[in-house]
């Protein structure tokens, strides 16, 4: 990445190659996955190339893909590991979905294959609700989750690429605006997250989806596999 323009604003394919190299990084065991996610979360906040720059300093990434005009140097283009639907198959307009979750001196979950709706109504009270929309689809290309948590919780919790907007306001409590403004991959959708959490929280948090994180930790355990018989075959011929 050239260090000359460090103010350079980075553009959605700049963060999205940087994001591929992370992956290949957990792939390759570089990367713990506390470590990977920070990161990810790092790249897709960064607005220039001296922001996205430290997040693969320490990594190997080859080339720069040919094809991809623009790309800093150093930043290599590969097809991830790991298969991903498509937003646009994810964007299924035309279906209501889920438009409401309650919890009373209790709680509720939305999570796994669901639809959220173009409104989404998150009510609790001495209670808790999860808003799970990594392995969702959504019933517009934007959705508006509106949360009210009196002495209670909601969590929302949404995929890489998807670009949030946070509009709460939180009394005597908590209304984390931590990945308000994350830019959003090319197609993705965008959730808008407002509300009131009085004497209550309202958190929402970026991470992959299960069968992600599974699929790289199964690549990570078998690289490391193969290293370990690589070290051994060296052991013998040594």
């Amino acid at each position: 990445m050239t260090k000359e323009l460090p103010e350079l604003r980075a553009s959605d394919a700049d963060r999205e190659r940087v994001a591929e190299i992370l992956r290949d990084a957990l792939a390759e065991g570089r990367l713990v996955m506390e470590e990977f996610e920070e990161r990810l979360d790092a790249a897709y906040r960064a607005r220039t190339y001296g922001e996205l720059e430290p997040l693969t300093a320490d990594l190997p990434t080859g080339a720069a893909a040919p094809g991809a005009p623009g790309a800093p140097a150093g930043l290599s283009l590969r097809k991830d590991t790991v298969a991903v639907t498509a937003w646009s198959e994810r964007i299924v307009s035309g279906v209501e979905g889920s438009s409401a979750g309650v919890g009373i001196l209790g709680g509720f979950q939305r999570k796994g294959r669901w639809t959220i709706g173009r409104r989404f109504t998150a009510v609790c009270c001495m209670g808790g609700g999860e808003i799970d929309l990594r392995e969702a689809n959504f019933a517009a290309r934007e959705v508006t989750v509106t949360c009210w948590a009196f002495m209670g919780g909601v969590n929302v919790v949404v995929p890489p690429g998807v670009e949030v907007d946070v509009r709460g306001l939180g009394i005597m409590g908590g209304f984390d605006a931590h990945e308000d403004g994350t830019p959003g991959e090319p197609g993705a959708p965008r959730v808008i997250v407002k509300g009131l959490a009085l004497m209550g929280g309202v958190g929402v948090e970026r991470k992959l989806p299960k069968a992600e994180r599974r699929l790289l930790k199964e690549e990570q355990r078998r690289q490391k596999s193969l290293d370990r018989e690589d070290g051994e075959d060296r052991k013998e011929l040594g």
